[in-house]
This record gives structure tokens, C-alpha cells and sequence, in this order.
């Protein structure tokens, strides 16, 4: 019998990773410090969003890739646990600023060269939905692509499926420092530099399960299928506490304006995490220079929940196969040593 896999770390990229190499047949144990979700997977906000289509690179078609594949991967961890993630692909809403119109057609030209038709980006004077944030040019732009998922309870999902399969978590306990796939967030990114940057998101009760999520002045507001709705999220470099504080109340604020019918609808829950940041915007996958066994799945910042099946799947190709997809960027041994 093939030897078990340890991972390390319960947030989202740990948990995709024991997962992918659960569904392949491999005997698993995952180590969570504290508890599943515990750090920047347990948030609220959810959004699968593709990265604007100008300047294509590696990790856009990762990610691109990612999205397109997540209804059926996360519709396979659902039915393998019986626990729902929350994912649906409902669209996006984004307002067009004065001035930014000609830009905004140049990135539908783009999106139709580098997305799948039926993602649908184009712009018009007449979105729907009940989020649909004021635009001062009067055009908005929209897509079928983007997708929504509930953070936790995507950790929750997979943490059945794989448990369902055969496979250990063991909560409470940090990882043995043997052979492991290392997926410890912040805590394990200073060897390759990077940084956690704060953030702070809320959840607001309002039923608005199938209406497309909207993006204004870098504020997410996503509703979820359980009766509510996140925005989110700051990004905070300065960092006085790990607590919720004024930031979010001006978030919260911000939403109420931008989309009037969360005017009056009441918080039901504040968080605060940091997120690991590479050196890079693009995550760390790969063999751990200089430590043989050892690989790193980190730094997933903004899109991990996006990125998290694609870097796990490239993680499986790499450890089960000997097949290295890994793009050049995202490599560890690039940016070890800081």
C-alpha cells in the first residue's frame, strides 16, 4: 500500500489539497493547529471573480481554468460528504466610472479573445438584480463567469468529503515537521517572503440567494443561499489589532450607500483575519527548496478560494504522476530566502 500523505493546515488550500489526493485514492492525514478554517479561509465574502482579461498571463489562465472547472469540482465535494458548499455561478455586477467607458470596451473586446463565450462579460445601461450599485457613466459591466462560495461552509464540505473517503484531520494539533504538504497561511510564508495583510468583512441578513454580486470602489457584495449577504473586504497593511474595528463600520456604511436595499438590513456577524500575501500576487506551489518530501501550497491572499483546486490539482499531477504543470511563477524556489 502507497504510503500516507500528511498536510498541513486546515483553510482552504490544505483542505483542497488533502481532498484532491483523497479523491485519487491516496490515504491522507491533515493537521489543523487550531480548528478547520481557523484563519483567512474562515471569512465571509466568497467571490469567485476572474482577474480582468487585459495583460493575460500563467496565472489568469490558471485561475480562468480554476472557474470554469469549479461547478463540477465543488458539486463532487458536495455529493462525497453531504454537505453543501454554497457555490453558484450568479454573475457580476460592476459600475462603469465617467470617463472609463472606452477602457471598460477594450476589456470586453479582451475578456471575448481570452474567456469561454458563455462567460458573457459585456456592458449595458440595463443590469439586473436587486445590487445594482449607481454608475455616473450610466453603464454597467456585467458577466455570467463569476461565482460565489460560503467560505465556511466550503471548509466544512470538504473536510466531510474527505473524511467520508477514507481520509484523518486531526484538529487541535500542529503538523510533525516530517514530508507533508505545508498549507499553514501566513505562519508559513517567511521563509519565501510575503506578508499578512489584514482584513475585515461582515455578513448581512437579507435573502437574495440567485442575484448576481456586485463590485464597486473595491468593495464585494455577495450574496450567499442561507438568507445573507458579504461584503468585504479591507486590506490592511498597518495592523494595530486582529479585531474588527471603525474600518469595518465605514464598510458596512459604504455597502448601505452603494446598493440601497441593504440599508436596513442588520449585521449578523464581523470578522477579522490576515491573509497570506506572497512576494508575489500569485500563490507558492511546489517543492519546498532544500527540504526533499516537502511542498508548499500558501499564499492564496484574495483568490485562493478560486485558486485553491487548480494549485491542489497541480500539487496531485506533481506527487501522484511525477507531471509538473506547475507555471513558473508561482514556484517556490524563486522566491525562497525571501
Amino acid at each position: 500500500m502507497a504510503s500516507e500523505i500528511t498536510v498541513a493546515g486546515g483553510g482552504i488550500f490544505g483542505l483542497a489539497c488533502a481532498w484532491e489526493l483523497t479523491r485519487r485514492g491516496r490515504k491522507v492525514r491533515l493537521f489543523e493547529a487550531v480548528r478547520i478554517g481557523a484563519g483567512a479561509s474562515g471569512g465571509h465574502v466568497g467571490a469567485l471573480a476572474p482577474h480582468a482579461p487585459e495583460n493575460w498571463n500563467a496565472k489568469k489562465q490558471v485561475q480562468m481554468d480554476a472557474l470554469i472547472a469549479a461547478a463540477g469540482w465543488w458539486a463532487e465535494v458536495g455529493a462525497a460528504g453531504g454537505v453543501d458548499p454554497g457555490y453558484a455561478r450568479t454573475g457580476r455586477i460592476q459600475p462603469v466610472p465617467e470617463g472609463a467607458q472606452a477602457r471598460m470596451a477594450e476589456r470586453v473586446e479582451a475578456a471575448q479573445a481570452h474567456w469561454p463565450a458563455w462567460a458573457g462579460m459585456e456592458l449595458t445601461d440595463a443590469p439586473l438584480g436587486p445590487l445594482v450599485p449607481a454608475s455616473a457613466s450610466g453603464l454597467w459591466l456585467v458577466d455570467r463567469l463569476t461565482a460565489r462560495i460560503s467560505p465556511r461552509r466550503a471548509g466544512a464540505a470538504l473536510a466531510a468529503a474527505i473524511r467520508a473517503q477514507g481520509g484523518e484531520i486531526v484538529e487541535g494539533q500542529a503538523a510533525p515537521d516530517t514530508p507533508a504538504i505545508w498549507a499553514t497561511g501566513v505562519a508559513g510564508l517567511a521563509p519565501f517572503g510575503g506578508n499578512g495583510i489584514k482584513g475585515q468583512s461582515a455578513l448581512l441578513a437579507m435573502d437574495l440567494p440567485d442575484a448576481p454580486q456586485a463590485f464597486a470602489d473595491g468593495l464585494h457584495v455577495v450574496p450567499h443561499a442561507d438568507g445573507t449577504v458579504a461584503i468585504g473586504s479591507t486590506s490592511e497593511r498597518d495592523v494595530a489589532d486582529l479585531g474588527t474595528d471603525g474600518q469595518l463600520e465605514a464598510l458596512i456604511d459604504k455597502a448601505r450607500a452603494l446598493c440601497p436595499v441593504l440599508r436596513d438590513a442588520p449585521v449578523v456577524d464581523r470578522w477579522a483575519g490576515i491573509r497570506p500575501r506572497a512576494a508575489s500576487r500569485a500563490p507558492l506551489v511546489g517543492p519546498w527548496p532544500g527540504r526533499p518530501g516537502h511542498y508548499v501550497a500558501n499564499g492564496g491572499f484574495k483568490i485562493g478560494l478560486a485558486m485553491a483546486p487548480a494549485c491542489a490539482g497541480m500539487l496531485a499531477d506533481l506527487i501522484l504522476e511525477g507531471r509538473d504543470t506547475i507555471p513558473r511563477d508561482f514556484r517556490p524556489e524563486l522566491r525562497a530566502g525571501g
